[in-house]
Parts: structure tokens; sequence; C-alpha cells
């Protein structure tokens, strides 16, 4: 096991100026969670969140002393943001849990740092880091990390049921962090565990799948889900994890940029508007996955007609998502990134200014008119389609 206080070569991004300044407000604080975790892996940190043994009260007040603005974002929870050259860090009063119910704790303020870190789910997020670089770490964490290996504090299915989110916490991180086989033990529990699942709200398991499929290998992820009953429990509609695969690895060769509700798309079997609604996807999101599933992709070998008339039809990123897919060519989806959507020229008053009265028969015909405009690629403009209606109108 590493001992606390390991000195490490600090990362870079504690030299920022922002961060220095509530560092110096807040002495006893600590930086924890994913920034160290990710400093210690040379990668981008985005969020700072630091933990401090001085309860709520003293870090405000201590924030106001140096002139940094302190909002009280949670202090029932111990939460402070202080806020720096316009930036927030969140500050958190060490905890303790003092019971759980398998997804909320109740927890008391201390001023024990390995208490709190054996409150945190994860060995590679209990690791906490001073100003200078020193690295506490109670559990095993920086070996774990440089190791690959996704553990729980602790025993597995006792954290498991302290919380049963973190089931899909840990395929999140394994995918991100991990290398080589999953944790045995982990995986044990999580069996068990899945009965559980249920007590999750659907926001949240909508949350976490985002962030698996967004990952690096969510077709190796989804499979090891399935293996372990969690995907059948929490997704039933997904199908076989071979179309995911294809569409990630198209995606990745291409450098396009990650898209969770693509990857959903590909990932479901049947109409996507029973997941989207059973999820409580956004509304935009819910959209898109239904458009996802509904839309079929141009052949490789259309032609520009054809490519317009899709496009009059269909927003062009869900085609162009479609194309994606179906495992269309990058020929087709530059054509259809690069085409100008046709739009129909004429309205209802164009009708009306060609002495066609109001009513239903206006409506038949501004879509026998837009039909007749699809026909012909969409390339007949607003003189050719009054052409066509006054045609039509003599008889």
């Amino acid at each position: 096991m590493s001992q606390p206080g390991r000195i490490v070569a600090p990362p870079a991004f504690l030299a920022d100026p922002a961060l220095r300044a509530v560092l110096a407000a807040l002495p006893r604080a600590r930086l924890v969670g994913g920034c160290v975790r990710d400093a210690l892996l040379g990668r981008a940190v985005a969020d700072i969140d630091l933990a401090t043994p001085d309860p709520p009260e003293a870090v405000m007040a201590a924030l106001a002393a140096a002139r940094l603005k302190a909002v009280p974002t949670g202090l029932a929870h111990g939460t402070v943001t202080a806020v720096a050259d316009h930036r927030g860090f969140e500050v958190t009063t060490l905890r303790r849990d003092v019971a759980t119910d398998g997804r909320h704790a109740t927890v008391a303020f201390t001023d024990d740092w390995q208490a709190d870190a054996a409150r945190r789910d994860f060995t590679i997020n209990a690791m906490s880091m001073t100003a200078d670089g020193a690295v506490f770490d109670y559990f095993g964490g920086l070996d774990h990390l440089a190791s690959g290996r996704v553990r729980f504090v602790g025993a597995a299915a006792a954290r498991i049921a302290e919380d049963y989110l973190r089931v899909l916490r840990f395929f999140r991180f394994h995918a991100r962090y991990g290398s080589g086989a999953p944790d045995g033990e982990a995986l044990a529990a999580i069996r068990d565990a899945v009965p559980g699942l249920a007590r999750l709200s659907v926001e949240r398991v909508w949350w976490e799948l985002k962030r698996i499929l967004a990952g690096p290998d969510p077709a190796g992820t989804m499979a090891l889900m399935r293996a372990c009953g969690v995907l059948g429990a929490l997704l039933p509609e997904a199908g076989d994890e071979a179309p995911l695969a294809a569409l990630v690895a198209a995606l990745v060769a291409a450098g396009a940029h990650s898209d969770p509700v693509l990857r959903l798309a590909a990932l479901i079997d049947g109409d996507g508007a029973a997941v989207a609604s059973r999820l409580k996807l956004s509304g935009a999101e819910a959209a898109r996955l239904v458009a996802l599933r509904a839309a079929r992709s141009p052949p490789d070998d259309a032609d520009d007609d054809a490519l317009r008339r899709a496009l009059a039809d269909t927003p062009r990123d869900v085609l162009v998502g479609a194309a994606w897919l179906a495992g269309s060519g990058d020929a087709l989806r530059s054509r259809l990134a690069a085409m100008p959507v046709p739009v129909f020229p004429l309205a209802g008053r164009d009708l009306a200014a060609g002495g066609m009265p109001a009513g239903p028969a206006m409506g038949e015909m501004l879509r026998a008119l837009r039909d007749w405009w699809l026909h012909g690629g969409c390339r007949g403009g607003a003189a050719a389609c009054r052409a066509e209606l006054a045609r039509r109108l003599r008889g």
C-alpha cells in the first residue's frame, strides 16, 4: 500500500494563480477527486475540487478575509464554492457516513482525512494532494492508478450497497482508467447487486450511460455490463454490440467528435421513442434519437437530386448520423455536409396571390406542388413553382 504524504512532481495546474489564491486562503485544504487522478496520469484536468477539515462557516470566513467570493452552494452538505478570477472551485468539508440507503447518505462533518477517503468509491478517487504536490493515499490508489486497476475502497459489496450508482461508475472508470481484466471481486459484487439497480432514478442511469457511451470502448464496456446482468436490467432494448463497435471504430478513424446519442442509436433495437421516454432523455436528445432510428441514409452512389430530396425532408445532422450508422463512406458524408439545404419556395400566401381561396384545397395544392418540386430534385425556384401552380389552376 502507498504511504500517505508521498511527494510527486507538482502537476502544472497547481501553478494556476486563481487556484493558488484559494489554497492560500485555505491552508488546510487539499485537492481531491478527479483533478488529482488525472493530473497524476498526465491527463487534462477539468473541474478542480478541494476538501478541508474546516467547517463551511470557517471556509466562508477565510475566503472573505482573503477578499475572495464565497458562494454557499450546499452548506448542509458542507460545500462552498470559492470564486477567484471569475472561476469557481468547490470546497467541501471532510465528511463521514452516518447512514446509507443504497443511493443517498446521511453524513457528519469530520476532521479525519482518512475517514473522508474511506467513504469514497474507488481507491483512485480517494487520494488527496496538498498545494506542494504531496499525495495522501490511504488505500493504494497510486499503485492501482499506475497498474490500471479500478478497485473499490474496502469491500466491493459493502460499497455498492451504500450507493448502487457505483455499479455504473465502476464500468465508466474501468473503461477510462482500467487495463487488463476488471477486478474480480468487483464483478462478483456487481452481479449480486443487479436487483438493487431498480432503486436508481432513470435520470442518473442515463447520466452515467451517456458518459460510458462517450468513452473509448463503449462496445466492450456494454458487453461486460451484459455479462454481469447490468445491461439487461438497465437497457433491455440494447441489441448486439457489433454495430456500436463498428460505428465507434469509424468515428475514431475519421477523428469525429464523440456523440453519445448517435452511439445509443447504434446500440438499441427498435423504436427509440420508448428508450427516450423511459430514460427521460432531454427533449433535444429524445428528438435526435427518434430521428436517427427512423432516418435512412442515401446510398453511397446517390446522385445530387437524391441528396437534395433527402436534405429537404430530413435535418442535415440526422442524415449525416444515419450515414454513420449505415457505414457509408466519407464521400457521401462530405457531400451531405457541403450541399446547401433546399427549401421549398412557395407558401400559402403565394397560392392566395394566384387566386386560390383558403381552405383544405390550398393545403392539398401545396403538398402536390412540393411533391412535384421534390421529384425534380428540388431544383425549381420560386418562378418555376409559380408557373407550375398557374398551370394546375388553369386546368
